[in-house]
């Protein structure tokens, strides 16, 4: 077992494969290597802490797959605070119980994508937003919510843009940042999936540094993972399929993780493998199944997929 927390484990990746790609967000154009990912995961973390964010405060994330995700992510793990992965399908009333049940004090949000208008939802529950300060937040039913940011810009008055965001990183020292970190604990909560399987109410599953670290660690021995390997990910980032057992798992042990799309679709992953030479593949039946029946699978090169 990797008897760390996730921000030791990545600083450790980052010390072996600083030069090697960490993540590669084809629908941003984005890639960025395990230093590179490092330094804007340092910068967020940083900010973050600017805003107030204390160790144990939950932030909330309800977007679909992008290279902000992985940043928050990191970020939030190493300041200790628990990340609450949000279903980017919920509604405004989905939305208001996970906020309240979970206690966020900060959201992370995506810009409007499909039929999901993230901003117009949050502004729904909180009409404040739109004349109060970034940070400014306060509202009688979401109590502990004050800082709202979006993943790029916004136009309402009391939502962080991303940059702004980021530009308060300097109000944190470094050694403000380091004793943070020395502060944590790799069992304590980092973490909360809501799931349910009932027509129940959603609950809350905490989840520590300890546990999620080492289900990726493994998933990714099992597929005989290398700092070589190339794992394209579909599957969404706010369940622990991808969160854990694909970002995870590319980190624990320096691997490549692609990013195809914001969501699933067969011709995105394909498209993917062959691009980027990817060495593996993650999925749900129902995705592969989709992949294996595109009526043009044989038009790409799927030669250097492995597992």
């Amino acid at each position: 077992l990797l008897g760390m927390t996730i921000g030791e484990a990545f600083d450790q990746t980052v010390a072996l494969h600083g030069d090697r790609e960490a993540i590669i967000s084809i629908h941003q154009n984005m890639r960025l290597t395990y230093r590179e990912l490092s330094e804007q995961v340092n910068m967020a973390a940083k900010a973050l802490m600017a805003l107030g964010l204390q160790k144990g405060d939950r932030i909330g994330i309800w977007s679909p797959n992008n290279l902000q995700w992985l940043i928050t992510q990191y970020a939030s793990a190493k300041i200790g605070s628990v990340l609450v992965t949000i279903n980017p399908a919920y509604r405004s009333h989905e939305l208001a119980y996970v906020l309240k049940q979970s206690g966020c004090r900060a959201l992370v949000i995506q810009n409007p994508f499909k039929t999901s208008d993230y901003e117009g939802m949050v502004e729904e529950l909180c009409p404040q937003l739109s004349g109060c300060q970034p940070g400014h937040l306060a509202h009688s039913e979401f109590e502990n919510l004050n800082s709202v940011i979006s993943m790029t810009s916004s136009n309402v008055t009391g939502i962080y843009d991303w940059q702004a965001m980021l530009a308060r990183a300097p109000s944190t020292s470094d050694d403000e940042f380091k004793m943070r970190q020395q502060q944590l604990d790799m069992d304590e909560a980092i973490n909360i999936q809501y799931t349910s399987g009932t027509t129940g109410f959603p609950k809350g599953a905490t989840l520590s540094h300890h546990n999620i670290l080492n289900n990726g660690y493994f998933t990714a021995g099992t597929m005989n993972f290398t700092e070589i390997d190339k794992l394209v990910v579909p599957v969404p980032l706010y369940h622990c399929f991808g969160m854990v057992m694909s970002n995870l798992a590319c980190a624990s042990y320096g691997a490549t993780m692609v990013l195809p799309g914001y969501v699933f679709t067969t011709g995105s992953v394909l498209q993917a493998v062959e691009d980027e030479k990817c060495t593996a593949l993650h999925g749900v039946p129902t995705m592969f199944i989709a992949e294996l029946n595109d009526p043009e699978i044989d038009k790409y090169n799927l030669s250097t997929l492995r597992t």
